[in-house]
């Protein structure tokens, strides 16, 4: 039987534990022994390597996180320490690794792959959704919805209070988040990276929805944006005249019970990149994309900057 291994690198994401899940499961279907790699690059240089069984991944499809760990590795980019993770996978008998992350674990897997010819195959794993050649990236949909939860629930007391609420969202310097979630949640404002923007602006508008009876205001910001969102805060209630308050939504994005969507897209993710690894991809990133699943070099995914859909730009201005 051949070994094949799966690993965590860089932010965790909900929708890691089913897709570890669906590892262990189709990996013993097609005749593979499953191997964790705990703690990302850094369990690799650590030699923190186990077999997987059943019982490992049993009750676990439905937790945030990821059951194996994860990590970011400086070590790895070191061409001594990707010698010493080589000799620990020959340890192993272990040749091919399925790898969830972004785009700089898979640049660091392509070098390890032309240096030792270990195949791997990447599953793109971020909230930030800003991988470029594929659609969906494991954990947002979850993402989307914990953000949507969490404005529902400020809004209550934005309506409640008259009150303007500036909620930050997660997505480095991509707008993706704050945008669908500006969208689907009502809002009257929504500020991204990949849109400049003068306040002023809104301000005209703003004031005449306050004369025609708007009580509150919902504001989705990128943490990306030029502005810390006090400022906009301070925006509304000096320009505006509404009493304001910010919300950080921060680091509980990336957790929570994933979303039926979620866990179906770790299913086809892991599928696809262990039949991909058993056929003829050595080095390749499994991406959605709009006419199926399709593999994509790492130059295609990690050489190209992320674009937001002109379609969901466009729609700001329908705000």
């Amino acid at each position: 039987m051949k070994n094949i291994a799966i690993l965590c690198s860089g932010g965790d994401v909900s929708g890691m534990n089913p897709a570890i899940k669906h590892f262990v499961e189709y990996a013993y279907a097609r005749g593979l022994t499953p191997y964790f790699i705990y703690d990302g690059y850094e369990g690799l240089i650590e030699n923190r390597i186990e077999k997987a069984t059943y019982q490992d991944v049993a009750g676990i499809i439905n937790r945030g996180g990821t059951k194996i760990g994860s990590a970011r590795s400086k070590r790895f980019t070191q061409k001594e320490f990707r010698a010493i993770a080589k000799q620990n996978l020959d340890t192993h008998n272990i040749d091919m690794l399925v790898v969830l992350g972004g785009d700089g674990s898979f640049r660091g897997l392509d070098v390890f792959y032309k240096e030792h010819g270990i195949k791997f195959c990447g599953i793109p794993s971020t909230i930030d959704n800003d991988i470029s050649g594929t659609e969906y990236c494991l954990g947002v949909d979850t993402a989307l919805n914990i953000i949507k939860n969490s404005i529902d629930a400020l809004r209550d007391t934005a309506a409640s209070f008259s009150r303007a609420f500036v909620i930050e969202t997660m997505g480095r310097d991509c707008g993706y988040l704050a945008l669908i979630s500006a969208l689907t949640s009502g809002a009257e404002l929504c500020l991204i990276p990949e849109v400049d923007y003068n306040l002023k602006d809104f301000e005209e508008k703003f004031k005449r929805q306050r004369a025609q009876g708007r009580k509150y205001f919902i504001a989705i910001v990128s943490e990306g944006i030029k502005q810390d969102p006090r400022e906009i805060a301070q925006w509304f209630e000096e320009s505006i005249g509404i009493e304001s308050r910010v919300t950080i939504l921060g680091h509980v994005q990336r957790g929570g019970n994933p979303t039926t969507y979620d866990r179906l897209m770790a299913y086809k993710f892991v599928s696809h990149a262990i039949n991909g690894l058993l056929g003829d991809k050595t080095n390749s990133v499994i991406c959605c994309t709009k006419s199926g699943f399709a593999f994509k070099s790492i130059e295609e995914v990690a050489g190209v900057k992320h674009r937001l859909d002109t379609e969901l730009i466009s729609c700001l201005e329908m705000l």
